[in-house]
């Protein structure tokens, strides 16, 4: 998923479907950013996030053989480049609770 294909299925769900709420969340630990579009379709509630994250360029590991020992992992991120993923969640009414769609669920 690109950005660029991320904003024409955005533009086509506004036009096709009628949006529920459209927002940005933003998490500083995990140096992630979400656009979230909740709209209604003939499934029922369907819920889109785009998420951007950085590269993981190394990943470093600090320990000590002792018994007991603290373990502590750091990441080195990459400041230009990013991975793209869309995840789709569908809202089940029985549970209260958004249930994520797989690829493999659908029959083409």
């Amino acid at each position: 998923m690109t950005p660029d294909k991320w904003l024409e299925i955005k533009d086509k769900i506004k036009e096709k479907f009628q949006t529920l709420e459209n927002y940005q969340e933003k998490d500083e630990e995990k140096r992630e950013e979400k656009e979230i579009i909740i709209f209604e379709s003939q499934m029922g509630k369907v819920k889109l996030e785009f998420r951007k994250r950085p590269v993981i360029l190394d990943k470093k590991t600090q320990f000590s053989r002792r018994i007991g020992s603290h373990v502590e992992v750091s990441y080195v991120y990459s400041d230009d480049e990013f991975t793209y993923t869309l995840k789709t969640y569908l809202f089940n009414q029985a549970s209260d609770d958004w249930q994520e769609l797989k690829a493999n669920n659908f029959n083409f």
